[in-house]
């Protein structure tokens, strides 16, 4: 009797399992077209990234180009408008920067956190370590720089998570290594 019940149950699962399969294979090709189409969640993430900064920061990131440097002092927050006559973004950039660097030295990182909709890494370190960093405008033929500069190796180090975190989430294929101040 247990014999028997064993094959009933071993037939009916092949059976299941062979109709699963057929039901599968009819559906597959429409799902994989679907979700080839989709985007992933890292390029949805990078497209929110994108939209949420061009609100906080004033300018289209399609119109700028936007680098994050790491130096062995600090480092730099750079962005300029990608066509030389486009005297808005340049400007929007200049002034936006300039905001920034007043923001950051206050210990204010709320503009990175609406941008990265979370508290970018290295934000908590240079808000507490605030007074060991200085943060100094400089302006560019297409924009402007954000030359972030300490001695402190702890507030280094933030600095470091913080452009690091930039780097990323920005996708501006910027090296995470630290390089020579040009």
């Amino acid at each position: 009797m247990r014999t028997v019940l064993v094959i009933v149950i071993l037939t009916f699962g092949a059976f299941t399992s062979k109709a699963q399969e057929k039901l599968v294979a009819q559906a597959s090709p429409i799902c994989v077209m679907h979700l080839q189409k989709m985007p992933s969640a890292e390029q949805r993430h990078h497209e929110s990234v994108m939209q949420r900064g061009d609100e906080v920061m004033g300018f289209s990131h399609e119109k700028t180009e936007h680098h994050f440097r790491l130096y062995a002092d600090g480092g730099a927050i750079e962005a300029e408008a990608e066509n030389a006559q486009d005297t808005a973004s340049r400007d929007e950039i200049r002034l936006h920067f300039g905001h920034i660097v007043t923001m950051f030295a206050d210990g204010n990182f709320s503009a990175p956190m609406l941008i990265h909709a979370q508290n970018p890494p290295g934000t908590e370190g240079m808000k507490r370590l605030r007074d060991a960093i200085q943060y100094r405008l400089e302006t560019t033929e297409k924009g402007a720089r954000i030359r972030i500069t300490t001695k402190d190796p702890d507030a280094l180090r933030a600095v470091h998570e913080f452009l690091r975190f930039q780097i990323s989430d920005h996708q501006t294929g910027d090296s995470p290594e630290v390089t020579k101040v040009p």
